[in-house]
């Protein structure tokens, strides 16, 4: 049976820079996300949120404390094994992080190309019908530039979704949107993570999308400073 807990911190500290000119902007954080939930991490910018996300998405080494992802320590793992946990997650990011040049469909193909094997036909079959799932049918050969942002979004969202990760980390993805298109982003990544049996953690400072949350949690100078379940 696998373990109903995607994530597990524990004393998590960590700093930037070293000796006198070191700054620590984590103190202590401890957490768990169970499998399928989304949780959303709030707080103020500078708070430490992103800090959280890219030790969790292993983009950056755990330096004190426990961070098990997926049932692995990431507290002194070995590169390949930190690159092998990468391809288990979706990543979502404010900017959308959409390449200029290539269309919408092509985008979200790149979201398999971390998956060996995937046939070239099988992966254009895959992320046509995931944009059609958001109602992005008609836009499948446009350029980001053609897109609004909402659209633009939307097409991040299904990028990371689109393999099936076990887990989906979301840094800030409705700061640049207005009200209706950051609840339709939301809408549209807890509704699919649910169908998909994803767990989701959504760093932002947008208190608009709270209700969402199944959980929040508040990150104030680098200390988890409340936890409330929501549902």
């Amino acid at each position: 049976m696998e373990d109903e807990n995607i994530i597990e911190v524990e004393g998590l500290n960590h700093c930037f820079g070293s000796g006198e000119a070191g700054k620590q902007v984590l103190f202590d954080i401890s957490l768990t996300l169970r499998r399928g939930s989304f949780t959303v991490l709030m707080g103020p910018s500078g708070s430490g949120k992103t800090t959280v996300l890219t030790l969790i998405g292993c983009l950056r080494g755990v330096q004190d404390g426990s961070v098990r992802l997926l049932g692995h320590e990431l507290n002194g793992a070995a590169e390949a094994r930190l690159v092998a946990l990468r391809r288990r997650l979706g990543f979502i990011f404010q900017a959308h992080n959409l390449h200029e040049s290539l269309t919408a469909l092509q985008n979200v193909i790149m979201g398999l190309q971390v998956h060996p094997g995937i046939a070239d036909t099988v992966a254009q079959q895959a992320a046509a019908h995931a944009l059609g799932l958001v109602g992005l049918a008609d836009r499948t050969h446009y350029l980001p530039a053609n897109l609004s942002g909402g659209q633009k979004q939307r097409v991040a969202v299904v990028r990371a979704l689109v393999g099936n990760p076990a887990l989906v980390l979301a840094d800030e993805p409705t700061a640049a949107l207005d009200k209706d298109s950051a609840a339709e982003v939301v809408d549209l990544l807890k509704r699919m993570g649910r169908a998909r049996g994803m767990t989701t953690l959504l760093v932002t400072h947008d208190s608009r999308i709270l209700d969402r949350a199944d959980r929040i949690l508040t990150l104030e100078d680098g200390r988890i400073v409340g936890s409330e379940e929501r549902g």
